[in-house]
C-alpha cells in the first residue's frame, strides 16, 4: 500500500511475535496487539484503539454474506473492488 503511512497496526494475539512487532516498528507505526498468554514479559497495548478491530471484523463478516465477494467470483481485481464498493454501500444503508 504505497503512499500510506499507518499510525497503528491492529492485530489479534495470534500475531504476537517479535518479528512482526519489529516489522511494524520499521514502518514507524504502533503495534496494537495483545500479548500471547505464553509470553514471559508482557507488552502493553492501547485497549481503546484495539476496540476498533472489532468493528473492522464485523464489517468483513457482513460483506462476506455477498456470495460474489466470499467466493472471489470476479477475475479482475478492478471488478472485485467495484463490487466491494457496492456491497459496502448496501451494508452502510441498512
Amino acid at each position: 500500500m504505497e503512499g500510506f503511512q499507518p499510525r497503528h497496526v491492529l492485530a489479534d494475539a495470534a500475531y504476537d511475535a517479535n518479528a512482526i512487532r519489529n516489522r511494524i516498528a520499521d514502518i514507524e507505526a504502533e503495534a496494537v496487539i495483545p500479548c500471547n498468554p505464553t509470553r514471559k514479559r508482557l507488552i502493553g497495548y492501547d485497549a481503546e484503539i484495539y476496540k476498533h478491530r472489532n468493528r473492522i471484523e464485523r464489517y468483513f463478516n457482513k460483506i462476506k454474506h455477498f456470495r460474489r465477494i466470499a467466493t472471489r467470483y470476479d477475475r479482475k481485481a478492478l471488478y472485485f473492488l467495484a463490487f466491494i464498493h457496492i456491497a459496502s454501500a448496501i451494508v452502510w444503508m441498512r
